[in-house]
């Protein structure tokens, strides 16, 4: 037992170092230690117990313990905790009554594997199991509950009662009935030898912890001492005695949130980022609506270009900076006549003229394509046309301009019986994509 239980120290120690020592590039900063402060419960297992007990808790006892843990990389951590608290077992057979009660403090040094690696577990996953191993030091003193609460020594007779006299006693027949009181009260010791009431234990441990925020957990773990002695109980039958500690406790981590964002971001500078103004107009790039303005062009608090007369060409580009309220301009802010809109309509009208009968004769998915290619370069500057309400339905992805795939759409869904597009509609569609 003692060549495994150093083996897995001398294992545990060599892998904490080569991890470490491949990690200290990746971590920057210092991970700071944690506490953790706990409850649970004590189950002794040693010479006494093997008879009839007066109560199957009589070998539970309560516990609490502080441990204080300094991981180093991903794998491996150094802890050192304290144990108080007491054990206890009873027996009863038809050849020994035996009982004892001894509090315990215990002090332990372990290496601790943590499986949330980023190998088996992330390490920002909130289910993180882990192993320990160590070495310790126990302190006990057993007492025995050898007489009533008014100092009555306890007599044990055959059929299992409790009385102030033995049953051998020549007045056996004046004896009267004791019940125990669980008190421990008598320092128990051996007849012929006196034993050190402190001994070196190894401590084998596991259990997982539950991360409720990026500083505290919820531990549950069970740990296991192999003591080097067996006067525990004060009672020496060849085995060292041992003990369970079933144990719950809160733990705090001490310093900042991990960093875990991918390594080519963490050099990044995001504040600077939201800081930027790229087009250099005092309107910082997330609040600018209007980015790549001009050199030294005014704008607005939004970042867009002054329009003072409001006639939608921004001033440094407006020849006519004064137009009319209402008033209609072409690209260079210049008010248009009566005369002039009605011949561009003309055009206009005679263009998508052209383009509607050269579909009736080349009624081809490539030719509508072609349009809407010529169109998109032509009217990147200007104002949308707004989509009457009967063919919105057509505008699947609500941009304010009929594509040619929504042309398909459409006639697809009418052939397919699940459209509210009549021929009329469809032909209105189509004329109005030329229009647009």
């Amino acid at each position: 037992m003692k060549n495994v239980l150093f083996s897995c120290i001398f294992y545990f120690t060599l892998l904490g170092v080569v991890k470490s020592q491949t990690q200290k590039e990746e971590e920057k900063q210092k991970q700071l230690p944690s506490v953790a402060l706990g409850i649970g419960i004590l189950t002794f297992n040693g010479d006494i117990g093997n008879g009839i007990k007066p109560s199957k808790y009589s070998k539970i006892r309560g516990g609490m313990n502080l441990t204080v843990e300094e991981r180093i990389g991903k794998y491996i951590g150094v802890s050192v905790s304290g144990l108080y608290g007491k054990l206890s077992d009873n027996e009863s057979t038809e050849t020994r009554h035996l009982n004892f009660e001894s509090k315990i403090i215990q002090a332990d040094l372990c290496l601790v594997a943590h499986f949330d690696n980023d190998l088996i577990f992330q390490r920002k996953s909130i289910f993180a199991p882990y192993l320990m191993a160590g070495i310790g030091f126990l302190k006990f003193d057993p007492y025995g509950d050898l007489k009533d609460k008014d100092g009555k020594t306890y007599y044990y007779w055959r059929d299992g009662s409790i009385k102030d006299v033995s049953e051998s006693d020549p007045n056996y027949f004046k004896a009267v009935e004791l019940k125990r009181d669980y008190t421990y009260e008598t320092q128990l010791k051996d007849s012929t030898t006196n034993y050190k009431r402190s001994t070196i234990s190894f401590p084998l441990g596991l259990g997982f912890k539950l991360k409720l925020a990026y500083n505290i957990d919820v531990n549950l773990g069970a740990t296991y001492y192999v003591t080097m002695t067996d006067w525990i109980d004060n009672v020496k039958e060849g085995k060292n005695d041992k003990y369970l500690f079933t144990h719950f406790s809160l733990q705090y981590n001490f310093g900042k949130r991990e960093d875990t964002s991918p390594a080519q971001y963490k050099s990044v500078d995001f504040s600077s980022i939201d800081n930027l103004d790229t087009d250099g107009d005092h309107v910082k790039d997330k609040d600018d609506k209007c980015p790549g303005t001009p050199a030294g062009v005014k704008v607005n608090a939004t970042g867009c270009p002054l329009d003072g007369d409001g006639d939608g060409v921004p001033d440094y580009l407006d020849k006519e900076p004064y137009t009319a309220p209402g008033a209609i301009v072409d690209e260079n802010g210049a008010t248009l006549s009566d005369s002039t809109l009605a011949s561009r309509q003309q055009a206009f009208d005679s263009l998508a003229t052209e383009r509607s009968k050269m579909l009736f004769e080349n009624p081809t998915l490539s030719y509508l394509q072609e349009v809407e290619a010529k169109s998109k370069e032509s009217n990147k500057d200007k104002p949308k046309t707004k989509i009457p309400d009967a063919l919105k339905p057509a505008d699947k992805n609500n941009d304010g301009v009929i594509t040619t795939d929504e042309i398909t759409g459409a006639i697809d869904s009418f052939f397919d019986g699940d459209s509210s597009f009549t021929v009329e509609k469809l032909n209105d569609l189509i004329d109005f994509f030329f229009e647009q």
